[in-house]
């Protein structure tokens, strides 16, 4: 699954020195999944829709088929005698993950009654557990309500990854590992996050889905 890295290093040559943090983006990940954890995600304006496009890669079938292990079937036979077939069929094993970027009416009232630099931190905080992992994407490193998502995180006891841009910002300080790619704005960053991610997805579901190795 390693040759996804050199694939997308062949592909975009200017990712060359991200190679490094790109594998270990992946050993984080792969860990905390091991581990029963989650990877929670946030970001603002195109990196919220990356947040929510890597969630849909991760909770479903994204290259691969992903049917439903033999136990999860027996337990849907238990339960659902009569419709055992059809959930199962239409299950597809997932990969738990959650972008903080979809909750409409936390969001509008956390902004408004509390502090909008703080509503990532806030479901930080009431969806995180230790082990679990937060991935916080910007362009610049800087923005605040992802800084501060981090900060929460890192205190109770989440990995942190970031996506970020070739100065890394505050975020490159901040996170466990940080994924900094080129770009000489925020459209030529987000078009360099998106086949990362992808790679990123492509090795995580060939280790959890894929024939085994």
């Amino acid at each position: 699954m390693y040759s996804r890295i050199s694939d997308l290093i062949h592909r975009y040559s200017d990712l060359t020195p991200c190679a490094g943090d790109i594998t270990a983006a992946f050993e984080m990940l792969k860990t905390i999944f091991e581990a029963g954890g989650k990877l929670l995600i946030c970001g603002n304006g195109g990196s919220a829709a990356d947040s929510e496009h890597i969630v849909g890669e991760l909770m479903k079938g994204f290259r691969l088929r992903r049917p439903l292990p033999a136990a999860d079937r027996e337990r849907l036979s238990t339960a659902n005698p009569d419709q055992a077939n059809y959930l199962a069929t239409h299950l597809q094993g997932a990969l738990p993950a959650v972008a903080l970027v979809g909750h409409s009416s936390l969001f509008t009232a956390f902004i408004n009654d509390v502090a909008a630099d703080m509503v990532f931190a806030q479901q930080v905080y009431g969806l995180g557990r230790p082990g679990d992992a937060l991935l916080s994407i910007s362009t610049s490193g800087n923005a605040s309500n992802v800084l501060n998502a981090v900060r929460v995180a890192r205190a109770f006891g989440l990995h942190t990854l970031g996506l970020t841009g070739p100065s890394g910002g505050t975020l490159r300080e901040l996170c466990d590992v940080t994924i900094c790619v080129p770009g000489a704005d925020t459209a030529q960053i987000q078009e360099h996050h998106l086949p990362v991610y992808h790679t990123l997805c492509s090795m995580l579901e060939e280790t959890f889905f894929g024939p085994p190795q």
